[in-house]
């Protein structure tokens, strides 16, 4: 039997150990999608505790301990942190085979040098221990991100956001590259009770009233235009449905319109403006070499009672399960005709959708960048085990494994990027399963260097960051 976590921890074979430790464990990682706060990464400051680190923002985590039966005043409630950080230390036993089992232990390994299981018996000693580290000053939140060898990071930001701690940082000289990402979802979402309000506080940011639709175009490409002076190369929307129906700027103008003035739309008028403008942005984005990120499926804020009582983005969401060909090819398609499709990095909530969109990258490649068009890494529910190895195998079949760019954290935890590890060992090991059962040669030169880009170079060179 083997030992819990030891230094071939998921390698289960010879070329997998040999392909994680002597190509993949040393490369840098670019985390180029997460929710980090750029504010805290620029005031440098230390983080209040372990139960902050770990609790303060992490839905995973709530999800479980709700399920456990811990009641939500440990959770997101007032008791004092070491109460809650207990009852974290309680539900750890019983995440038997899941991520966050293993991902508990990776950071307690490889930020605190902590190599025993948390319990309810050991809580206050490793709580102590966690704590008395994290109020040092070199485990300020700059040096937890340089103690994991980051390049990059990009961080989810609102076209309304000024940037500041972003050109903060820049001014500081700080070593590694934070970049900003534009997300515009409040934008698109039209049929959202928040719409109106965004629209108000976009018109401000701009200067100038947003009457019309065209005027919301032209505001969200000027805030286009601010983000890419300040760094940014990325776009990201997020989509709990794929909307695209063809329309001429008169009918979305109208949309606009009603929706102003806080009329109910349709379906297709949904579709009309979702689509149009994000062909528009699309376009904007393809013109300045960005790459656009489209995460489809989630189910949010599925308990209304929750939603209203803490808010959303409190563990509240799950997988949806509806359709997502047609709609996307459309989008695709109606970029690609113009030969304006942005390079575009496609994220799938439901699994049943694998294959979905791992076969419709390849219908937009375009023969001149490497990877144009990608499938994107095992997201959310799927950042599993179980999940990445169904990823590799699926994209493997359909498309290029070897031009995959790879992993990234997805969090608002400074202590998350040990999953990049995780990942890694995960798909040295199937690589290394592939080899040994002699479906592919064993040429560790190639083998090697191809690991090292999955984990690093491809989506550096992808990006040009």
């Amino acid at each position: 039997m083997k030992e819990f976590m030891d230094d071939n921890f998921l390698l289960e074979n010879k070329t997998a150990i040999d392909l994680y430790h002597n190509y993949a464990k040393n490369m840098p990682i670019f985390d180029f999608h997460n929710h980090l706060s750029v504010k805290e990464i620029y005031e440098d400051i230390n983080l209040p505790g372990i139960t902050y680190a770990w609790l303060g923002f992490d839905h995973y985590k709530w999800r479980l301990m709700r399920a456990n039966g811990v009641d939500e005043s440990y959770i997101t409630g007032n008791k004092d942190d070491y109460s809650k950080f207990e009852k974290w230390a309680s539900t750890v036993p019983y995440t038997f085979n899941n991520p966050i089992y293993h991902w508990t232990h990776l950071e307690l390994s490889r930020y605190f040098g902590i190599n025993e299981t948390l319990s309810l018996k050991n809580s206050k000693e490793i709580y102590d221990i966690c704590n008395q580290k994290l109020s040092q000053k070199d485990f300020s939140i700059r040096k937890l991100i340089e103690k994991m060898n980051i390049y990059a990071l990009c961080t989810t930001d609102d076209p309304i956001d000024d940037l500041k701690y972003h050109k903060g940082l820049k001014e500081d000289g700080y070593k590694v590259k934070v970049l900003p990402t534009f997300r515009p979802d409040k934008a698109i979402s039209i049929h959202k009770d928040t719409f109106i309000n965004y629209v108000n506080e976009l018109s401000k940011v701009v200067g100038y009233q947003i009457e019309s639709y065209q005027q919301l175009e032209e505001a969200l490409i000027d805030r286009i235009m601010y983000f890419h002076e300040v760094g940014a190369r990325f776009a990201d929307h997020g989509l709990d449905e794929i909307f695209y129906l063809e329309s001429s700027i008169e009918e979305v103008n109208e949309i606009f319109k009603k929706a102003m003035n806080n009329q109910s739309l349709t379906i297709d008028e949904i579709r009309k403006y979702q689509g149009r403008l994000q062909n528009t942005l699309a376009k904007k984005y393809h013109e300045l070499n960005w790459t656009l990120q489209i995460h489809i499926g989630a189910l949010r804020n599925n308990s209304s009672r929750n939603f209203y009582g803490i808010g959303p983005d409190s563990g509240y969401d799950s997988i949806n399960d509806g359709f997502v060909a047609k709609e996307l090819s459309k989008l695709l398609d109606s970029l690609d005709v113009s030969n304006q499709l942005p390079k575009t990095i496609i994220y799938c909530l439901n699994a049943k959708d694998n294959e979905v969109i791992a076969s419709m990258i390849n219908n937009f490649q375009d023969g001149k960048i490497i990877g144009k068009i990608q499938f994107g890494p095992a997201w959310w529910f799927n950042d599993t085990k179980h999940g990445m190895i169904e990823h590799f195998n699926v994209l493997s079949s359909m498309g290029l494994i070897s031009r995959f760019v790879g992993m990234l954290t997805d969090s608002r935890s400074f202590l998350s990027f040990t999953r990049h590890e995780y990942f890694r060992r995960i798909i040295c090991n199937e690589i290394g399963k592939v080899v040994e059962k002699g479906e592919y040669p064993n040429d560790m030169e190639f083998l090697g260097s191809m690991v090292q880009d999955i984990c690093f170079n491809n989506i550096k060179k992808y990006t040009n960051i």
